[in-house]
């Protein structure tokens, strides 16, 4: 490559900074972030000989399929090596910043962030809609429980949300004054909760209707929301060289400290994406505590927890589950509950 171009970018506007192979400015200025923006700022420079870096974001995706189908070779980069990079530098202002990744980018010190495909993207918009309209019912009930102690009610530990307004409702037209301040409050977590059952029929919708999906959810634990976050965040198995590496991608795996004599394996990392973390982990959860279905990885579960304990045991089946749903994707493989007679 005989250009590098650095893009720091932000909601509206995007720092460009293009530089030669020998670290020296070719020109630097800013444009709206906006794909038409930046092609026409980088009309000068050859198409086929500079490569274009931005670190990782919210954006990315828009910009990398945009600048990819403008006949670029686009780099999105590990927002946390680029950060390292960067606070090395006096002052931070979008400029430095964009001479920084530019710098960063010719230098070949960076790791690639895969970009997912739009199908992904729409699978995570979902859940994400799902969960959020979730937290909003849950937020609304612990209110109005909250509100009512103030009176002298008290409500079960446990109610379920599908039941909570018809055991809550009641209590509150018998009072005038309860009325009043939480009828409305009991109104808008209905609708909200309505909404929920909504986003909920769709997700399980969606991951019906999708065969690796269903290929997941024939491991016992693994439900609708596991397989379709999981088949999420992967998008593509084929980004993975072996199994092994997404568990650690998704901070399953402990972190290591070493230097000199002192080695010290630690917790495990929570790198990379919480949502899968967690729904792995109440699937691992589900397998071992609720599924009466038998299986190797839930023996060994179980066997380990009578020597670790029940938390690092359900971390450690989390870790095997998506080592075998990745295995079963790359490989279009089934998943076995025993082992083959050979193998035993």
């Amino acid at each position: 490559m005989d250009y590098f171009v650095g893009l720091d970018v932000s909601l509206r506007s995007v720092a460009v900074c293009v530089i030669d192979t020998n670290g020296k400015h070719v020109f630097e200025r800013s444009v709206a972030c906006e794909i038409e923006d930046i092609v026409t700022c980088l009309r000068d420079v050859p198409t086929g000989q500079c490569q274009i870096g931005f670190e990782s974001g919210a954006m990315s995706q828009h910009l990398y399929f945009g600048l990819r189908k403008a006949g670029f070779d686009v780099v999105c980069m590990e927002a946390r090596q680029v950060n390292a990079a960067l606070s090395a530098m006096r002052n931070k202002t979008d400029k430095t910043d964009a001479r920084g990744i530019a710098q960063v980018l010719r230098s070949g010190w960076y790791s690639k962030v895969f970009i997912k495909s739009r199908e992904a993207h729409a699978y995570r918009a979902l859940l994400s809609s799902r969960k959020a309209v979730q937290k909003k019912c849950i937020d609304l009930a612990n209110e109005v429980r909250g509100l009512f102690r103030v009176f002298g009610l008290r409500l079960p530990s446990r109610v379920d949300q599908g039941s909570f307004d018809e055991r809550v409702r009641p209590l509150i037209e018998a009072d005038p004054d309860l009325s009043r301040a939480l009828l409305p409050l009991l109104d808008a977590r209905a609708m909200l909760y309505k909404t929920y059952r909504e986003l909920d029929r769709r997700v399980k919708q969606a991951a019906s209707h999708d065969a690796i999906c269903l290929r997941f959810m024939a491991i016992p634990g693994v439900g609708p929301i596991a397989a379709l976050t999981f088949r999420a965040a992967v998008d593509d198995p084929a980004r993975f060289t072996s199994s092994r590496t997404v568990a650690a991608h998704f901070g399953l795996t402990p972190r290591r400290y070493q230097s000199g004599e002192t080695d010290n394996p630690g917790r495990i990392s929570k790198a990379g994406d919480s949502d899968v973390r967690a729904t792995l982990y109440a699937a691992a959860n589900a397998m071992m505590m609720r599924s009466v279905a038998s299986s190797e990885i839930k023996s060994w579960g179980l066997r380990l927890m009578r020597r670790k304990g029940r938390r690092r045991a359900v971390v450690a089946v989390a870790r095997k589950l998506a080592v075998i749903m990745h295995r079963m994707w790359a490989d279009n493989t089934e998943f076995r509950h025993r082992a083959l007679e050979a193998a035993v």
